[in-house]
């Protein structure tokens, strides 16, 4: 298992378990189709890691401004 996963400071910088699988989903789509990773891919590293540091390290996000989607700000009060 992926050690990130392990904790919930990824599903808690998206907002939750499915808003993080709908923004792995959509990335692995882009890294599988040839898109370059925005982070160091170490040696061994799959797509689904590559994705996982790019959410650590805030290079992708969802973009709640242009869509209905509460923040996770939004969702804690």
């Amino acid at each position: 298992m992926i050690e990130a996963l392990k904790s919930e400071e990824v599903i808690n910088k998206v907002g939750g378990k499915f808003k993080l699988t709908a923004l792995l989903q959509r990335r692995l789509v882009e890294l599988m189709q040839g898109s370059k990773p925005l982070v160091e891919r170490r040696k061994g590293w799959t797509d689904l890691e590559v994705a996982i540091q790019e959410i650590l390290e805030d290079k992708i996000a969802i973009d709640y401004e242009h869509c209905d989607i509460p923040t996770p700000a939004q969702l804690e009060k």
